[in-house]
Formats: structure tokens, sequence, C-alpha cells
């Protein structure tokens, strides 16, 4: 009965070690809540990030959204601790717009926003009247703009903001294309009602749509994507771990194999 007595105040013991080493490395903190586009930047969380984060005795919920809008206001408003899913132009705009007090405090690799074929196949057989559906948010559309002047589809007046461009920008509509503004999440659908969609590559990838099938691909690297929290949790242990997770060397090594092709953080070069 002695023996029996021990043994179980040494197994107790041992589950006590155990749970306090598996304790949130920020006690004020136990659970993190991020907040991704569907696709590819979820299964960065739930493929490598949660486990990292795990190890570390934290608690991680992944909340999957399908459109650009209530992640930052979800946020904001608490319910989650960070998102993952834009870009800082879209960012910038978006926290302007809605009085929003949050920072970008991490880059992550991206999916670059790509051209692809809808009823035409060839960037060649482009004609006036051929309709290319884009993101009519006013961040992405810009840089669906910047690329039809990269392809010389059409002129953007001289001296504007290419990050900021829009519709009454245009110069010159050489090649009489149809503009037509969707949802994100929409535009992969589009391909079977127009000649080109751009599409973002999370939606892209999250559709079954393999990047190289692109007929074009945005040159700029201003759109790298961003982990954003609030601006009050910015120096916080929680969020400085969110950080180091992502910005580690399994999660790069990780993150390298499985996006080959994709746009890394500035902070991996």
């Amino acid at each position: 009965m002695r023996r029996f007595v021990l043994k179980s105040l040494a197994v107790a013991a041992l589950g006590l070690t155990v749970a306090a080493n598996v304790q949130a490395a920020d006690p004020a903190k136990k659970e993190i809540v991020i907040g991704t586009t569907v696709g590819d930047f979820g299964d960065m969380v739930k493929q490598s990030i949660k486990p990292i984060l795990e190890k570390q005795g934290y608690s991680v919920k992944l909340v999957e959204f399908t459109d650009y809008v209530r992640p930052n206001l979800a946020l904001q408003e608490g319910s989650l601790d960070v998102n993952v899913f834009q870009h800082k132009p879209y960012l910038d705009n978006f926290a302007k717009e809605h009085k929003l007090s949050l920072k970008e405090v991490f880059q992550v690799p991206t999916a670059p926003l790509g051209i692809y074929a809808g009823k035409l196949k060839a960037l060649k057989d482009v004609k006036p009247g051929s309709t290319v559906s884009a993101p009519n948010d006013p961040s992405n559309f810009a840089r669906a703009l910047v690329m039809f002047s990269d392809l010389g589809w059409i002129k953007l007046k001289k001296g504007i903001n290419p990050l900021t461009a829009s519709e009454r920008d245009i110069d010159v509509n050489v090649k009489q294309i149809k503009i037509v503004p969707l949802e994100a999440a929409q535009l992969p659908r589009s391909r079977n009602d127009v000649d080109f969609a751009v599409i973002n590559g999370n939606y892209a990838t999250s559709s079954g749509i393999k990047l190289t099938e692109a007929v074009f691909q945005e040159k700029s690297y201003a759109y790298v994507n961003w982990g954003v929290v609030r601006a009050a949790d910015v120096a916080k242990p929680w969020a400085k771990d969110v950080i180091a997770a992502y910005n580690s060397k399994d999660f790069r090594a990780w993150a390298t194999q499985k996006y080959a092709g994709y746009k890394l953080p500035a902070a991996w070069k």
C-alpha cells in the first residue's frame, strides 16, 4: 500500500512538472485567436504556426474568412488577436477609412496576383470589348490596373500613385477592355463568364488553380502580405511570440519548401 501511495505521489508530481512546462509563455494570454482568409494563410497556421505556438504552451484557434472586410473589423473589436490576409496598402487604406488602430508586425509568404485565362486562353487574343474581372476593393483593383498598364492594355495618367490608382486614373484604354469588378472570392468562378480574370493568389490556390497557370503575374514586391495585431498589443509577450513563430527557422524551412514560387518576407533575405 505504501509503495502504491509513493508511486501515485511521484506520478502526480511528474504531472505537475509537465503541466508547468507547457504553460503559455505569456501567462496572461493562454489562447491566441488567428484570423486568415481561406487557403494558404490558414494552412500555414494549421500545419506549422499552431504546432510551434502550442509547444510554448499556447492554445491556438484559427478563424477563416471568405472576404477582406470582416478580418480587420473582428481584430479591432477583439474577437481576433492576429489576422493574416492583407498587404500594407490595403491595411493603410482600410484602417484610415474605418478609423482602426491596427499595426503590421510580420510578413508572410504570399502568392502573387495573377491574370488567368477565362474564355480567352492567351494574352495576345485580347480585343476591343474583352472582359476582365478584377478585385473590387480599392487596393487590389489598383494592382490590377498596374498589371494592365504593364501589359500595354491601358495607359495610366502621369504622376498618379500606382498604389491608389482607380478607374478614373486610366488615361487611355488602349485595348478597350471592359473591367468587371467583383468580390475577390468570386473571381475564380468568374472565369466561365469573362475573357480573363485577375485573381488573388490565396483564392487561386484555395480554388485548385495552380499559380503556374497564370498567363501574367504582377511584377511589384510591394504587396507581400502582413500579419497584423491591434496597435496596443504590439509589445505584449504573446504578440512577440507570434512574430517569432512566423520568423522562426522551422516555419521558414517549411514554407519555402511548400510554397515555391511565392514572394517571401523581406526579413528572410
